[in-house]
């Protein structure tokens, strides 16, 4: 194993000291915890958000605290879901009494520690309600999931949700704008090489040099199925074939997104993105607007996923509404 750590302990601690050294002006770690709170949290009149899982995903989720998106992020260990105790202390540092809503991907241990959380905090008298993600149509249930597996298709949860907040909007209404934008986000993706956990040293699933992986999640976890390398064209063709067969997405406006899983080159990404681009045209879909970069990583695994979110007049409006927030540009 090749990484550029001090020791597997420490990885946590000197990822989030590091993290807020580099943005300090807008964020900073809660003390004795493993959230990252935006400085101008709690906001007087606004509904907070609140994600996290665990870490390895950055810059999700704490890259993603800030103005029009996140007030809170919470970091669990490399891979593994924050402890219900830890949620709680983010929800109090940021509720201005106007509610809490959770943002919380499909998986079973991020599920069962947020809820428990939303029950701590509910006998605590603040009110909070949540939304699960589930937009990966690669599975309906996984080693991590009980349903489809939460992925990129989360960070325009965030961007929606957060606007809505930022507009005064209740805490229902917030919450159901950002189920809305779960009934209407699908993302899948790839992999040409796996990721290593820091403190496994190997990695979770191997493949051959002329290998790739359909379908992958984002904890290391394989695919569906794997195949012989192609060219990126067929693959962008068969990702995309499972996403628009979930969605009917004919005469609509999409949001695209390219997300690279960690060690992806932009060279790459942008190819990709190209044929996307083909397709959706070739079937009457108009592209709104396209994200292209790392949003939800897997360590180092070396691939992409596609996410496509249909949209309507108000999630135009919400997605492009302002924001300022170091990695959603």
């Amino acid at each position: 194993m090749k990484k550029i750590i001090n020791n597997t302990e420490n990885i946590l601690d000197e990822m989030l000291e590091g993290m807020v050294k580099a943005n300090n002006k807008k964020i900073k770690r809660l003390d004795n915890t493993d959230v990252i709170v935006s400085l101008e949290a709690p906001i007087k009149n606004k509904v907070a958000l609140v994600s996290g899982g665990g870490s390895g995903h950055e810059p999700a989720h704490a890259g993603f605290v800030g103005k029009g998106m996140l007030d809170a992020a919470v970091c669990g260990s490399v891979f593994t879901s924050p402890t219900p105790d830890q949620v709680l202390e983010a929800i109090k540092a940021v509720d201005s009494g106007e509610g809490t809503l959770l943002i919380v991907k499909n998986y079973t241990g991020d599920v069962m520690n947020f809820e428990m959380a939303k029950d701590l905090a509910d006998m605590e008298g603040i009110n909070v309600e949540y939304v699960i993600v589930n937009d990966d149509v690669a599975v309906e249930d996984s080693t991590f999931t009980a349903g489809r597996r939460g992925i990129a298709g989360t960070v325009f949860v965030h961007k929606i949700a957060g606007a809505k907040a930022l507009q005064g909007g209740s805490l229902l209404e917030v919450k159901e704008v950002a189920e809305k934008v779960v009934e209407n986000v699908r993302s899948m993706g790839m992999a040409t090489n796996p990721c290593i956990v820091p403190a496994v040293g190997k990695p979770n699933f191997e493949l051959l040099e002329d290998e790739i992986e359909i379908g992958i999640g984002i904890h290391g976890e394989p695919g569906v199925k794997r195949e012989k390398i192609k060219p990126s064209n067929d693959i962008v063709d068969e990702l995309l074939e499972k996403i628009l067969l979930d969605i009917d997405y004919s005469n609509s406006e999409v949001a695209v997104m390219i997300n690279g899983m960690g060690s992806t080159p932009l060279m790459e990404l942008y190819i990709v993105n190209n044929r996307v681009h083909e397709v959706l045209n070739s079937k009457g879909i108009k592209v709104y607007k396209t994200m292209v970069g790392e949003y939800m990583t897997s360590l180092e695994m070396v691939g992409f996923s596609i996410t496509l979110l249909k949209l309507d007049e108000e999630l135009k409006e919400l997605l492009e509404y302002e924001t300022d927030v170091q990695f959603f540009k």
